[in-house]
């Protein structure tokens, strides 16, 4: 079974936390709403995968103020590719609290849409089962 080392960034703004909305045919959630991030590449530091994820999911224009490592978790997901095709793998998941100067987001094709939401709204929605953990143990849900 492969392995990944994923980086996932919990980013507030006001008060207000970033979710995304999953595209429906790929990813390890497919049409649930996530934190962004992903894995990371050889030769790359957590800081820079951490920078790099932000940029390739949610554009040039957003600018993280703050990084600041909160948690690690690991499990095993099945990942859905754009072709239907499915592999299991083991992740590990490294989780940072971050903090955004503004909210200027451009949305990639992993993505249907995004939403900042506040934390008395996040169990209206359907959270994937590792953002609703990592909500449940920041004391959120």
């Amino acid at each position: 079974m492969r392995q990944r080392i994923i980086v996932c960034p919990i980013i507030e703004n006001n008060g207000e936390y970033l979710l995304c909305k999953m595209a429906d045919d790929r990813g390890v959630f497919p049409g649930q709403w996530a934190l962004s991030g992903g894995g990371m590449e050889p030769g790359e530091t957590i800081e820079q995968a951490l920078r790099r994820e932000i940029r390739e999911e949610l554009g040039e224009a957003l600018q993280i103020t703050q990084m600041t490592p909160w948690t690690f978790r690991d499990d095993v997901r099945t990942k859905t590719y754009p072709d239907g095709t499915q592999e299991s793998i083991y992740m590990l998941y490294l989780i940072f609290d971050c903090v955004s100067a503004n909210r200027q987001i451009t949305v990639n094709e992993e993505f249907q849409e995004v939403a900042w939401v506040r934390p008395d709204k996040l169990g209206e929605l359907d959270l994937n089962e590792a953002t609703r953990i990592t909500f449940a143990q920041k004391g959120m849900l």
